[in-house]
């Protein structure tokens, strides 16, 4: 079926070229988007005056010597009205010989309301634009199109209107945090994303080979450690959003390439950023949505400052019983073993515990909340408390069981960084391969002076999929990674 569709098309493709005419011309004389025709169309059609417009035909409907179709360009969509005796007898027939549904013309004309209202161009001239060979869906709804849909994002936002405002608003999004961070004195940066050393993070990465300098690089898996060294370099407030790549698992919240933003303060702690995020999230709020409430899979969140704080060991305690300052490593590990959580080989006990608590505390908290004060070994990068050194200077921010940021004071203290980073080794060489891995040339960086600092990642695409009240990363992504066919 498809297949003589496109057979056909490309006959008429060839009809349009023998008749010396350009079937993908380079440039349009368009005079206003739709939407600016539709916007002042009493002005536009009391005048008189011939516009052109532009879009790609979405339905024909002919009716013996006229035609009507619906025109939509990127702003809106318009009906359109061509009558023989107007255009002629050979340029009418001449448009239903080579017009299709999906095709992109252009339409010059008069503006004026057809007998039941409807705000219409009739057609004086035309012009083909792009001549489609491949017809489209008649039918793109439905949990049945899922996949195709991820697959086929362009077609996606041919027919779902409500998916393309989805990017819209992540467009706006991203567009109020840079102007919020900017506002606070932040600098926009940029990062390598080809390193000699993954770091940052604990991820497997992405491994590539750089022929020019016969050496091994990898895709970055956060833009944690080059940040920290621009606050070496004297900068007090930097910021990056861009790609970071993970090789792991895709699920519902993770994607192999996804967009982090990471900020970097210095002369400042945990608690600071706490305060700055609620702070940026109110800023964000009000500016998209103009209110400080949204829905996400018919529940209430409520992002009115300020939100709660709630120390790990008590959330782990309320949800699995666990007495963190009590039990002992080969314990937890049974434990975690009836609770039925599974973790890699050679996972230490921080490893484990984040896998607990993944799985049975992050799911329980709907309203923003601050889970601070992680267990020792969490976050190589992170300082401890003064006061409790067992505990981490940290936070996550989760919302909804999603964890939108990871943040905390920045270990500065280049002996104790090397003794951290040796730990993660020692995990590394005991089978463990989602660690932060020893960079000799980021602790050099350390013994130059890194002041006091705090920084913080937050996942875009997470944060987007909930203001979008979006279940998947895939739904806010506009091509995320899939197996292919």
């Amino acid at each position: 079926m498809v297949d003589q569709i496109r057979k056909t098309r490309i006959k008429k493709l060839e009809a349009i070229k023998k008749s010396l005419l350009n079937p993908y011309p380079e440039k349009t004389k368009r005079t206003h988007k739709i939407a600016e025709a539709l916007r002042d169309f009493g002005r536009l059609s009391r005048s008189k005056n011939e516009l052109i417009l532009t879009g790609r035909i979405k339905s024909l409907r002919e009716h013996g010597g006229s035609t009507f179709l619906d025109l939509e360009d990127g702003s809106g969509k318009i009906q359109a009205f061509l009558k023989k005796n107007r255009i002629g007898e050979q340029g009418y027939k001449f448009f239903l010989d080579s017009f299709d549904i999906g095709d992109f013309l252009e339409l010059r004309g008069i503006l004026f309301k057809t007998k039941k209202g409807e705000r219409t161009i009739e057609v004086s001239d035309f012009k083909m634009l792009a001549k489609t060979l491949l017809p489209l869906p008649e039918k793109w709804h439905g949990l049945k199109d899922i996949e195709e849909r991820f697959r086929k994002r362009y077609l996606d936002l041919i027919f779902n209107l409500e998916v393309k405002k989805k990017f819209e608003i992540r467009t706006k999004i991203i567009k109020e945090i840079r102007e919020f961070l900017d506002k606070e004195g932040f600098l926009e940066v940029e990062t390598p994303i080809l390193q000699p050393i993954y770091g940052g993070a604990k991820a497997r990465p992405f491994k590539t080979h750089l022929n020019a300098l016969a050496i091994d690089v990898y895709l970055r898996i956060a833009l944690e450690l080059y940040l920290k060294r621009l606050l070496v370099g004297g900068f007090e407030k930097v910021y990056e959003i861009g790609k970071c790549f993970r090789n792991e698992g895709v699920d519902r919240s993770h994607n192999p390439d996804f967009t982090m933003l990471e900020f970097y303060w210095a002369y400042a702690d945990y608690k600071d950023l706490m305060k700055l995020t609620e702070k940026m999230f109110e800023t964000l709020l009000k500016k998209v949505f103009n209110k400080l409430a949204v829905q996400y899979e018919n529940k209430k969140i409520n992002f009115e400052a300020p939100w709660p704080r709630i120390e790990f060991s008590q959330i782990l305690k309320k949800y699995t019983k666990i007495n963190l300052e009590e039990i002992h490593p080969a314990a937890l590990e049974k434990k975690a073993k009836e609770l039925g959580v599974q973790f890699g080989k050679g996972a230490g006990k921080a490893e484990i515990l984040d896998e607990i608590y993944k799985k049975f505390c992050r799911p329980r908290i709907w309203q923003p909340t601050f889970v601070i004060n992680f267990p020792l070994g969490f976050q190589p990068l992170a300082k401890t408390l003064a006061k409790e050194p067992k505990k981490l200077a940290n936070f996550q921010l989760v919302v909804a069981g999603w964890e939108l940021i990871n943040a905390f004071s920045e270990l500065n203290d280049p002996i104790e960084q090397r003794k951290r980073f040796e730990e993660q080794e020692k995990l590394f060489k005991e089978g463990f391969k989602e660690v932060q891995r020893m960079d000799e040339d980021f602790i050099q960086a350390l013994e130059y002076g890194l002041p006091p600092a705090a920084g913080l990642g937050l996942g875009i695409d997470r944060l987007v999929a909930l203001l979008t009240d979006s279940h998947s990363l895939r739904e806010v992504i506009l091509f995320p990674t899939m197996k292919p066919k």
